[in-house]
């Protein structure tokens, strides 16, 4: 058994990663890390926490966190590169915040507040890039920065047809909807219920949004070219969930044959990426409570524009789920270990 510690577990993805290790087999959970919420008892935060409901938050520091072999930080970008400083080298740590994901410091510059703090190995197993998988830099790191939600969608979508040189660098077009959850559990008043309740906006618009560089970075690595993209992400009136749609110009004469042949040979065998049979589109209500990411595709020739949409839980694929199939990896685990493949409906 594994000891395990979560860093602001109070937080909805920290409860995410705490709700998947409850049902891991190989883990036995430590230390509960919060802020505000240090000295509570963990069920009148997370009250569907049950197995974990009596237990109390404690603060959020090297000595809490100290003691354990692998330890989550789900905590505000900018917070994670000080903490994990303190932390042993031989322990393994997993940010699901944005301090480690950027390789191009301008490109953090750009987008963040803070200092930038380094590259740590990319927590996406299944992204394809020009050299292969992901996969591989993640197999017994001790360091893992976590994808971003709207990320791992764009990024899943599009990357083998980049791979396989079926589509155009440039006029890469994403619009994606994302659940409230996705702003975290700060009150705001844009999210208040009835704000949100029959209504639909956008915001970080005209490239404005933190996630831009790292769809773009994901990008160009599966191209091995540069890749601009146009990302508008929108709010919507659910609670968790992504449904990406994702364009980019094909190359001449690219057929839908190619482009299926080419996302068939990408995640033949990925266990959480599923390829719908023609005809079938994703679904956010599909992939609810699971690891899995559903896709889709379409050659709009009036348009002259290849069309992939992807869905996932932000919570879970898109956040801790990937930590957890992260810290899988990196023990030499089963990649799949506590992760769940079957959705919750209705």
């Amino acid at each position: 058994m594994v000891k395990v510690a979560v860093a602001g577990a109070s937080g909805y993805a920290g409860g995410e990663i705490v709700r998947l290790l409850v049902a891991h087999p190989g883990v036995e959970i430590g230390a509960l890390c919060a802020g505000s919420q240090a000295g509570q008892r963990v069920g009148s935060v997370h009250p569907h926490l049950a197995p974990v409901a009596d237990r109390t938050f404690d603060e959020t520091s090297a000595d809490f966190l100290a003691g354990h072999e692998v330890v989550f930080l789900a905590l505000p970008h900018g917070q994670s590169a000080a903490l994990a400083g303190s932390l042993p080298d031989d322990v393994v740590v997993i940010d699901c915040g944005a301090d480690f994901r950027l390789v191009d410091q301008v490109a953090w510059n750009s987008f963040y507040d803070t200092d930038f703090a380094g590259t740590w190995p990319y927590g996406m197993p299944e992204l394809v890039t020009a050299d292969g998988k992901q996969r591989g830099a993640l197999e017994g790191a001790r360091r893992v920065a976590v994808p971003g939600c709207y990320p791992t969608a764009v990024s899943l979508a599009l990357a083998p047809a980049f791979a396989a040189g079926l589509v155009e660098f440039d006029d890469v077009v994403i619009v994606a909807a994302s659940g409230t959850s996705g702003a975290g559990k700060s009150l705001k008043p844009h999210l208040l219920g009835a704000e949100t309740m029959g209504s639909m906006s956008p915001y970080g618009v005209g490239g404005g949004h933190r996630h831009t560089p790292e769809i773009e970075q994901n990008l160009a690595r599966a191209a091995g070219a540069k890749v601009s993209v146009s990302f508008t992400p929108t709010l919507a009136p659910m609670p968790r969930g992504i449904l990406a749609t994702c364009t980019a110009r094909p190359k001449d004469d690219v057929t839908e044959g190619d482009v299926r042949a080419a996302y068939e040979n990408a995640y033949r065998t990925e266990q959480f990426v599923q390829l719908l049979p023609e005809g079938v589109w994703p679904s956010t209500g599909a992939v609810l409570g699971s690891n899995n990411v559903q896709l889709q595709f379409a050659v709009d020739r009036h348009a002259g524009r290849l069309v992939v949409t992807s869905a996932v839980d932000n919570l879970t694929k898109g956040t801790a789920g990937a930590a957890v199939q992260c810290m899988n990896l990196a023990l030499g685990l089963d990649e799949c270990t506590g992760l769940p493949t079957v959705g919750v409906a209705p």
